[in-house]
């Protein structure tokens, strides 16, 4: 196996934007899994499937059409948001599991970001990084991601809806966010993006040691 290097976190952390950066630099391929589960939310909107119908989400989430994650619609709030919710259910986790260790195990490595990646899809990956933030500066970045729509209310909006994903992802049963035993620990609260980049790439350096 080559190089894998596991990006975990919660909504807003940087993580995404980390993870694209350690690929660029190592010259490794690169999968948002998180744009996996927008997918399956994405289709199970335009099939009218429900959110709460874990068996149905997953028979959809196993014959996902990959075109779907270069549809400009994955990034709409309103995809994230039911992406969060599909996300929960063991079903689609399950019927995703294989692609994202198949995208793992390609012999060169890869990067992989999303919340259970160092736990349950790459568990060996030779890097693991947990990336973090506190929910208020999460938040503040999304809100300005989105344009700052409607002020302090909908920075207010925002940032609930950030503490609820938190609780979704930390609670469910299946494969929860948490950081794994061997990660290292990387909060971008007081780091800009050039800053978190930077940290992120000599944490990997530093795990690989002198040879990397």
């Amino acid at each position: 196996m080559g190089l894998v290097i596991a990006v975990d976190g919660p909504a807003a952390s940087g993580k995404g934007t980390i993870a694209r950066a350690l690929a660029r630099h190592f010259g490794l391929p690169h999968l948002d899994t998180g744009a996996l589960y927008r997918a399956v939310a994405l289709a199970a909107q335009r099939e009218e499937v429900p959110a709460d119908d874990g068996t149905a989400l997953g028979r959809l989430a196993s014959r996902l059409d990959l075109s779907l994650l270069e549809d400009p619609a994955l990034r709409t709030a309103e995809t994230a948001e039911r992406a969060s919710r599909i996300s929960a259910h063991p079903e689609v986790r399950q019927a995703l599991l294989a692609f994202q260790r198949g995208f793992a195990g390609q012999p060169g490595g890869a990067v992989l970001d999303g919340r259970d990646i160092g736990t349950v899809i790459a568990p060996d990956a030779a890097v693991k990084l947990f990336v973090t933030a506190t929910p208020e500066i999460r938040a503040r970045r999304r809100w300005l991601e989105l344009g700052a729509p409607d002020g302090e209310a909908g920075l207010a909006a925002v940032e609930a809806d950030i503490r609820a994903r938190d609780a979704r992802d930390r609670d469910r049963a299946s494969a929860p966010l948490r950081m794994a035993d061997d990660a290292i620990l990387l909060d971008t609260t007081d780091l800009d993006k050039d800053a978190a980049v930077r940290r992120a790439i000599a944490c990997v350096v530093d795990r690989l040691g002198p040879a990397s």
